[in-house]
């Protein structure tokens, strides 16, 4: 009998609130970082699709073919990321480790002869029917992975030995040396350079993590000394004018593209530079052709949103760091360290200001694997936010919900007041029902009980009145 009265003063309480089953429902999205990620994803789409199509009707007698392989790439990407959101941050961290060391075993697959695929003198690919696996694209966000999984283990060694960031330093070599020998300088500098960052914000000694990244520079800098073609990028970015049909043609091509697009752009598909004159325009030049179909305010814009998606990645690092949650603040920082440092990198190359590399705008590029992980990282960082919230809202100190068995709700009880049982108990038991028990006497405001005096005394002590 007592079981059943309880229950239908829990479902009254219920039907009275039904409010409070809506505020208790899972948190919402990051949707400022969703739609900005897909904004971006989007935009490049119609810009691949406009600077690809005189390429691809000369090459390959179809003006949609590099349009129709985007679009099955960003499906590809779509379904990959929506894989990764519904992985747990608990298994990301256990197998980072292993996911790195797979990415390591596959760079080595593609530099064996006759699985490798060779494309203007460079080996990153392997054939994979209509597609091509790069694996030093995945390797990006893997050592992220990796490096995040590292710094919450052996925390206290990073911070106060030398050999607790060296460590991870020597695996994170391997894959450096191994995509160096494809050649992809570029990659290698990302990745070097966002494992560094990483280790900083963990917490690394500062005279030794600058020992450290003096070496991983000097180191990159006899790189482009010693290769002979990096040299003569170097040169032609210096002054790209004094050989503008060789070494310095593509950079030239690329400034007369933001040349003619001045502030405002001649239009969407007007462009006329991507018409053979600029090479690689649907690909690593893609901001080129932005640049002079949008003009400057295209590519502010377009900056501003790769700022917004690297500031909002910071802040949900932050927000993890102050839950208590390191390994989802790291991966949230590192991801935003390196999709902010990829970007910068490609838009300081087609305007001039760093020599020419061959790193693509990330959600923008034409590359299949570049969308995919970029589409897993945004699903990543997604996934971290959700649990941040989910996390915040577990912590936040919830108001009581009272009814009794007529279903007359209580005022809720403050999260902050601890109250004394017994001695409630002693001034309810003559003044007011308590849920869960019989009524005895009339609530407050009768004309039976103690004086009107007594009575407000009790209602001070008491934590809850009817309503």
């Amino acid at each position: 009998m007592i079981g059943a009265e309880r229950n239908r003063a829990a479902a009254a309480v219920r039907s009275s609130r039904p409010g409070q089953r809506r505020r208790e429902r899972a948190p919402a999205l990051d949707y400022p970082l969703l739609i900005c990620a897909i904004g971006l994803l989007a935009f490049g789409f119609v810009m691949v699709s406009s600077a690809s199509m005189s390429i691809a009707e000369k090459c390959c007698n179809d003006p949609f073919y590099y349009v129709i392989r985007h679009a099955i790439a960003l499906a590809l990407g779509l379904a990959l990321g929506l894989l990764a959101y519904r992985v747990p941050l608990e298994r990301w961290e256990r197998s980072g480790t292993w996911l790195f060391l797979l990415s390591i075993l596959v760079l080595v697959l593609v530099l064996v002869p006759g699985i490798g695929r060779t494309v203007n003198g460079a080996t990153r690919w392997i054939p994979l029917g209509p597609m091509n696996l790069q694996p030093s694209e995945f390797l990006k966000l893997f050592a992220v992975i990796y490096v995040a999984g590292y710094l919450v283990r052996h925390a206290d060694a990073v911070a106060n030995r030398i050999s607790g960031f060296i460590r991870p330093m020597i695996l994170i070599g391997v894959a450096a040396a191994l995509t160096l020998m494809q050649p992809d300088f570029g990659t290698t500098a990302v990745m070097l350079v966002t494992v560094m960052g990483l280790l900083f914000l963990g917490g690394v000694s500062l005279l030794p993590f600058a020992v450290l990244f003096g070496v991983v520079g000097v180191g990159l800098v006899a790189l482009v000394f010693l290769s002979p073609y990096r040299m003569a990028r170097v040169i032609s970015f210096l002054d790209p004018w004094q050989d503008p049909f060789n070494s310095g043609y593509q950079l030239s091509q690329a400034l007369i593209a933001f040349g003619r697009g001045e502030w405002l752009g001649v239009g969407l598909g007007n462009g006329i530079q991507k018409q053979f004159f600029l090479p690689e325009a649907h690909t690593d030049f893609l901001a080129s052709v932005i640049g002079e179909e949008f003009g400057l305010v295209g590519i502010l814009s377009l900056i501003a949103a790769f700022v917004f998606l690297s500031w909002r990645a910071f802040t949900i690092g932050v927000r993890a760091h102050a839950l208590e949650q390191p390994f989802a603040g790291y991966v949230a920082q590192g991801i935003g360290l390196w999709l902010g440092l990829q970007a910068f990198v490609n838009l300081g190359v087609n305007v001039g200001m760093l020599p020419t590399k061959g790193l693509t705008l990330p959600f923008m590029s034409y590359g299949s694997n570049s969308l995919m992980v970029g589409c897993m990282a945004i699903a990543i960082l997604l996934r971290i936010d959700l649990h941040m919230r989910q996390l915040a809202s577990d912590n936040r100190p919830k108001r009581r919900i009272l009814g009794d068995a007529d279903g007359r709700s209580f005022a809720p009880l403050p999260f902050n007041a601890v109250p004394r049982p017994e001695r409630h108990r002693k001034a309810l038991s003559a003044q007011v029902d308590i849920p869960g028990q019989s009524p005895t006497v009339p609530a407050f405001g009768t004309a039976q009980g103690k004086s009107s005096s007594a009575k407000n005394r009790a209602a001070r002590e008491i934590p809850w009145v009817r309503t």
